[in-house]
């Protein structure tokens, strides 16, 4: 049987609780909901990458492609991903950043299965994604 393993790039801050950035257990890999801040600075509070949903998708899609590579997986393992948005207006253009997010990765096809969700994050926090990697 394999061990869970917590995954945390450098990138990150601890948790504010009790969980981890990621858990990998045989070839599965779960990254918990991340958000929108700059990669971590000693002695500094987390800040988000800015006041739009265009920064702060991007750099919340740099702290989920952060963990996976951590844990060994890329966009290409991802089986389901998780966006939970704090507007029903944003849809729109957080599926355009996403599709061109996507592109210019080189994602191969088939797309990992997506669900979207509307939620209430902290002040200022406009978008949370989450993931689900099968290795190998």
């Amino acid at each position: 049987m394999s061990e869970k393993t917590a995954i945390t790039p450098a990138t990150h801050t601890a948790p504010p609780a009790k969980f981890s950035h990621g858990v990998k257990k045989g070839n599965i890999l779960q990254v918990a909901g991340q958000v929108g801040f700059l990669p971590a600075e000693e002695g500094k509070a987390p800040t988000p990458a800015g006041p739009t949903l265009r920064e702060q998708t991007l750099q919340t899609f740099a702290n989920v492609k952060a963990i996976l590579e951590e844990g060994g997986a890329t966009w290409d393992d991802v089986m389901m991903m998780r966006v939970y948005l704090t507007d029903v207006d944003h849809f729109a253009e957080m599926n355009a950043i996403y599709n061109q997010y996507f592109e210019e990765q080189g994602l191969k096809a088939p797309a990992s299965a997506r669900t979207t969700v509307y939620v209430g994050l902290p002040k200022g926090l406009l978008i949370e994604i989450d993931a689900l990697a099968v290795l190998g």
